[in-house]
């Protein structure tokens, strides 16, 4: 994909750049495979908000994607590439000799016309699926499984790829995008390649109005409050927030402290810890 970027015209375009869409081959989506899905909102079943900063946003269609690629052993036709607006990666429409048709996430230099294939003795093409094990070290993967006949769960977003490591006994070690290190079990699937539209993380918004379509609503920053809306709000000017750290709305630590459960059992299966984030707020103020 390519970037496209606006003139400074208004104050929306001067630092505004967007994807040219190059690679979209169709504009309508398949109709069999988009049903409506209801958007909560950031509401639980009660209407209490339960995540801030979400709502409104530009009505959408859902697109059903094929994460398990069950569907084995047939041949499949690339036959278009569409835009998603619900993932901020490209969906390739497969067309299966039976009649069948499925969209999947679309990898990197798959081209329309390509023959696709998900099963255990599929070629290692890109955009095929097959079980780890049958996987030589060192391929990029993506849409890779936790557990096996779940589907997809991991290297899903735009420009992800994840990498073979090592196999060993009943596990493959896979080197995530994150900097993580893993095992999974052998007999998960994987999809060979890595996600297209790798410079989606390069594009800029340009405006707030932006952010608003989608379903983003705006961020107040905790130390602007008033000391009842939140622990760092209140004070003369701007104010430090008079505590050893940063804390949510409710008093608990955030901003770099982990929330992850100590005895969660899949901890056994990370070999090295993902790298540490460095988006941190301005002075400990922002939660």
């Amino acid at each position: 994909m390519g970037i496209r970027v606006y003139k400074p015209y208004t104050a929306g375009t001067r630092q505004l750049t967007v994807s040219d869409f190059a690679e979209i081959t169709k504009s309508e989506p398949e109709k069999s495979l988009t049903t409506y899905v209801h958007r909560k909102r950031g509401r639980n079943n009660r209407g209490v908000i339960t995540s801030r900063r979400r709502g409104g946003g530009h009505k959408r269609l859902y697109r059903i994607i094929d994460f398990k690629r069950d569907k084995r052993n047939i041949p499949a036709k690339v036959t278009a590439i569409e835009y998603d607006p619900n993932r901020n990666s490209r969906i390739a429409l497969l067309a299966y000799r039976d009649g069948e048709k499925r969209y999947i996430l679309h990898p990197k230099g798959l081209e329309v016309g390509a023959i696709v294939q998900a099963g255990e003795s599929s070629p290692l093409e890109v955009g095929n699926a097959l079980p780890l094990y049958s996987i030589p070290l060192g391929t990029v993967v993506h849409n890779v499984e936790l557990t096996p006949g779940k589907g997809g769960q991991m290297v899903r977003s735009a420009g992800a790829g994840a990498q073979i490591a090592a196999k060993e006994g009943n596990f493959v070690t896979l080197k995530l995008p994150s900097g993580e290190v893993r095992m999974v079990r052998r007999e998960c699937y994987a999809t060979i390649g890595q996600i297209g539209n790798s410079d989606h993380s390069n594009l800029s918004m340009g405006k707030a109005g932006r952010n608003r379509w989608n379903n983003r609503r705006p961020m107040v920053r905790g130390s602007v409050m008033n000391p009842v809306d939140h622990p760092h709000g209140g004070g003369e000017g701007c104010a430090p927030i008079g505590r050893s750290g940063p804390v949510t709305p409710w008093g608990k630590p955030t901003l770099g402290y982990k929330t992850r459960k100590k005895k969660k059992l899949s901890s056994a299966l990370i070999v090295r810890r993902r790298r540490k984030s460095s988006k941190r707020g301005k002075g400990g103020r922002n939660s």
